[in-house]
């Protein structure tokens, strides 16, 4: 029989289907289409792109030209831009401010054909530490009061450009998704004193069915009310509401339960699109105690359509527990 399922962080309800039950090979997902052409984020072309804003060489090398591992540059077309000033305003009933922010993209490695799931440890670490320091930066730009990290991998889940990369925009304005997990978690945290996402991590360790990988630092799992079939959490074991804030040693383990896990999604589901987000604390006026940042990851294997966009409800064909069976059972 199917399952009400409630997310105790955002009280969101979520439909587990077990009658449909899918397993791995029921998902038949589509190669993905080869593009083939010009791309401005290969080495060489450095020169196709906004002048970068932070770029990891080895051996020395000139900005914006070769020789990189990793680098950040402008979005050639931003959502938003970084350029005036925030201006609210009015329109009746309706409000509107300016469309201010920062978008840039982090180009992960030189290499056209490589995944973040297919490079070394030490190179997706490096992608941290970019993550890292452009949060850092714009930080300090006092119109922006949110920072969103995400990628999408593979062009049913977004990506415009098949070489390896992630985004980061900058808002003055917190998103409605982050906004519903500040405010669950602070009810959470109001009523019994504890960060509702510690609990998680508590309960997940204890019972195992969920859990798909831990290392001294993080765990990995399948969360209790997952909207989509095999969405994974990442999650720091000692409570920290800010991803900027973690130590050298934490970002060796990310790297590590992070790239193993993507290897995990690669091997079971045959390399599928995904988007990843990473979920942080606003940059100003948190109170830390109840909130806990933490990556989703998100396979694209299903689509939303009209009962979800109408009701807010989703609905998982993959109950969590089998999801995160076959994950930790992969060998990798």
């Amino acid at each position: 029989m199917p399952e009400l399922r409630k997310d105790p962080v955002t009280s969101r309800w979520v439909i587990i289907s077990t009658e449909r039950g899918k397993r791995p090979s029921d998902f038949g997902a589509e190669p993905e289409r080869k593009r083939t052409g010009f791309c401005p984020f290969c080495a060489g072309n450095e020169d196709k792109t906004p002048p970068e804003v932070l770029a990891y060489r080895t051996g020395g090398g000139t900005p914006n030209g070769p020789g990189w591992h990793v680098r950040v540059v402008p979005n050639k077309f931003p959502a938003l831009q970084i350029e005036g000033d925030i201006n609210r305003q009015g329109d009746g009933m309706y409000d509107k401010m300016t469309g201010i922010g920062a978008h840039e993209v982090v180009i992960e490695t030189p290499e056209h054909g490589e995944t973040l799931a297919g490079m070394s440890e030490r190179r997706v670490e490096d992608v941290l530490w970019a993550f890292r320091d452009r949060i850092l930066d714009l930080k300090k730009d006092q119109r922006f009061r949110y920072i969103l990290v995400f990628k999408n991998h593979g062009e049913a889940a977004g990506a415009s450009l098949e070489h390896p990369h992630s985004q980061l925009i900058a808002t003055p304005i917190i998103p409605k998704r982050v906004q519903e997990e500040l405010e669950g978690a602070k009810e959470y945290y109001n009523y019994k004193e504890r960060c509702v996402f510690c609990d998680i991590i508590r309960q997940e360790v204890n019972q195992g069915v969920r859990l798909v990988s831990e290392n001294e630092d993080f765990v990995a799992l399948a969360p209790f009310a997952a909207r989509f079939p095999f969405e994974t959490w990442i999650l720091p074991k000692a409570h920290d509401p800010f991803f900027e804030d973690a130590q050298k040693h934490e970002y060796v383990s990310l790297s590590k339960i992070m790239r193993e896990l993507l290897l995990r999604i690669e091997k079971v589901l045959t390399n599928p699109p995904y988007n990843l987000m990473i979920h942080n604390s606003p940059l100003r006026g948190t109170d830390g105690r109840h909130y806990h940042w933490h990556i989703e990851v998100l396979p694209k294997l299903t689509r939303v359509a009209g009962f979800e966009w109408g009701s807010g409800f989703y609905i998982n064909p993959t109950p969590p527990e089998e999801a995160a069976k076959f994950l930790r059972d992969a060998k990798v």
